[in-house]
């Protein structure tokens, strides 16, 4: 069942800066996949995920790990508004997660005048819907903000929580990342995309330890998947990938 939240009157509200947020980090570095790779951006990560993907590599975002600190949503800006990066990756965790206070952020996020682009790293699992309607309905969230929904297959273990729905909502612009890990995550991947895709970018990405990127390549050359983006995540080429901060 859809949402009936609804998250775009959230302007008559004068307090919302003033609403907080469990946070993991906040800090600049260039953006490792999609669309925005290589760009320099700004990573506000909030505490608290739905799922528990068997490969996740931000386990200290989510219980039994604490929350690093709670900030309100004037402070996350302003210290957003420290770094001059242009742009936003939104992620966590599940950054959607908090509900009105999650889209209050995303609404101070897309006032600010030196953000141009704001790209949310939602896990599939959550209900777009709310979000979907404040972007069409608040000018400067739809000029800005981005859907990257990271479709769970089989190996992560949370493949069954998948919200299909989601996939009728998505504008061009927003992005569909499904993450290969197996042979059978890439045929699941490959029934998904004939089932539900309409609109926005597909991107693979291999999970590195069973999947490496020339398999992915040559699976995704022999299906002919001409509409496939091959993603890898730059921060891990670049530095040790259980580095945080970069």
């Amino acid at each position: 069942m859809k949402s009936t939240h609804c998250y775009s009157d959230l302007l008559l509200e004068s307090d919302y800066l003033n609403w907080k947020l469990p946070m993991v980090e906040i800090f600049e570095t260039v953006e490792g996949e999609g669309s925005g790779a290589g760009f320099p951006t700004v990573f506000v990560r909030v505490f608290h995920c739905n799922l528990r993907c068997t490969w996740c590599d931000t386990p200290y975002s989510y219980a039994p790990s604490k929350p690093e600190f709670e900030a309100t949503i004037q402070e996350i800006v302003d210290k957003i508004s420290e770094f001059s990066s242009k742009r936003i990756c939104f992620t966590g965790g599940e950054p959607l997660i908090h509900g009105k206070k999650s889209a209050a952020l995303l609404l101070a996020m897309a006032e600010l005048p030196h953000i141009e682009d704001i790209h949310i790293e939602t896990n599939g699992a959550i209900d777009l819907l709310p979000f979907v309607q404040m972007r069409e309905t608040i000018k400067t969230v739809k000029d800005k903000v981005r859907f990257v929904i990271d479709y769970k297959l089989p190996a992560s273990g949370e493949n069954e929580k998948m919200n299909h729905d989601n996939f009728s909502l998505l504008a061009q612009s927003d992005e569909i990342k499904f993450v290969i890990a197996s042979d059978e995550d890439f045929e699941i991947a490959k029934e998904t995309i004939q089932t539900y895709h309409d609109l926005g970018q597909i991107l693979m990405s291999p999970v590195w330890e069973t999947m490496s990127p020339a398999t992915l390549v040559e699976k995704v050359l022999a299906e002919k998947l001409s509409n496939v983006k091959v993603s890898l995540q730059l921060h891990k080429i670049i530095w040790d990938p259980n580095k945080r901060g970069v």
